[in-house]
């Protein structure tokens, strides 16, 4: 086991830069999860580390090692990749032994630790069956449990349960976390889904257009996010944005008004027109419950009215999708209570709770506000 460090990793493919200024270190044991949108770099980054990408700049350490010029095959760290990369004329004791065979092992060593390995992950009783008679769970499993078999220093995991059905994938993710608790190997992940990064990481690892927008622990990126990107891309449903100008003491947003809470008017001394992106997440958005608004004080809370687009009940609680009544262009998402009817073309009085008020900079995105 080892830690990872990256110094100013730069990718180029000809004239296009795929990641550039990467640069964090990953402590010895933990768990992070690189996440972003697609075409943002996290792959590129992964295969870089793994050695199957040159870095066209910069220094990667693996340990105390530096591995710049190290082939892939002397780095050892073991990859699983999104489509399992399985033998399908092996078995699946012949693909979890496979890389212990390439390094040659002897026999006892390798059936020892096949034995180990397939009781860990609940395949013992499929040894001897072939991939295509698999699940598509079962082989991911068969996928990891030949990366475990190596004992390396490093798993580097690329989007490994996207393959999956939802509640294969739930399932799935919380064996990956008991897995790793158990083995307690440094892990690098790549993911699009914000839902594993947050349920999985140590830390994360926010990308965008192939640099590093920010790095944190999952609570405290979902708490004060650095930009607008990561404030929409964390969370489900996202943080609505309402692009505002500053009016008469007030956000005016598509014509209706907001009040200014005084610290944000002492941080900002924002100008006369001058813009801004406001992000408020749903569930400090209320919506005719009044327990949830219990607290509040006069001033408080800001007004905004909506008209109905789309109700999706989820069972527990149903996500109401309305836009702002003037500005057609402009939606917010609300998390309202199991038993709200309503229907498309409604209009509805939505009160905001001012206090989690985000305030981003219109044209940058960076946060210049965030709720204490």
């Amino acid at each position: 086991m080892a830690n990872v460090r990256l110094e100013d990793i730069k990718r180029k493919f000809n004239n296009v830069t795929a990641i550039e200024d990467i640069s964090f270190e990953i402590p010895d044991g933990e768990f992070w999860v690189l996440v972003g949108p697609s075409g943002c770099g996290k792959s590129t980054i992964l295969r870089t580390i793994a050695g199957l990408e040159s870095a066209t700049s910069g220094k990667l350490f693996i340990g105390d090692f530096l591995v710049n010029n190290i082939p892939a095959r002397q780095r050892d760290v073991a990859m699983v990749f999104q489509n399992y990369a399985l033998y399908p004329h092996m078995t699946v004791a012949q693909n979890i032994a496979f890389g212990l065979q390439m390094r040659s092992f002897d026999p006892k060593t390798i059936q020892d630790r096949v034995l180990t390995v397939a009781r860990s992950l609940s395949l013992e009783h499929l040894l001897d069956r072939k991939p295509k008679q698999l699940s598509g769970g079962q082989q991911q499993r068969v996928a990891l449990g030949r990366a475990i078999a190596r004992e390396p220093q490093v798993f580097l995991l690329d989007e490994p349960l996207s393959n999956l059905d939802a509640q294969l994938r739930d399932d799935t993710r919380a064996e990956l976390k008991q897995l790793h608790q158990k083995l307690g190997i440094t892990t690098i992940y790549v993911t699009h889904d914000q839902v594993e990064a947050m349920t999985l990481a140590d830390k994360i690892v926010v990308l965008n257009n192939g640099r590093i927008q920010q790095i944190g622990d999952p609570q405290s990126i979902y708490a004060r996010p650095a930009n607008r990107m990561v404030a929409t891309f964390l969370g489900s449903p996202p943080m609505n944005i309402l692009p505002s100008k500053f009016q008469d003491n007030a956000f005016d947003v598509g014509g209706q008004l907001l009040p200014v809470a005084d610290d944000i008017r002492l941080l900002l001394k924002p100008q006369q027109g001058q813009g801004f992106d406001l992000g408020i997440r749903p569930e400090h958005i209320y919506l005719n419950e009044p327990p949830r608004r219990q607290g509040h004080q006069e001033g408080e809370l800001g007004e905004l009215e909506v008209e109905v687009k789309v109700v999706e009940p989820l069972g527990r609680e149903t996500l109401i999708r309305g836009s702002l009544v003037g500005s057609s262009g402009v939606l917010v998402n609300v998390q309202a209570g199991a038993d709200v009817r309503l229907r498309s073309g409604d209009r509805l009085t939505l009160e905001l709770d001012m206090h989690q008020l985000f305030v981003f900079d219109a044209s940058t995105g960076q946060a210049l506000y965030q709720p204490k």
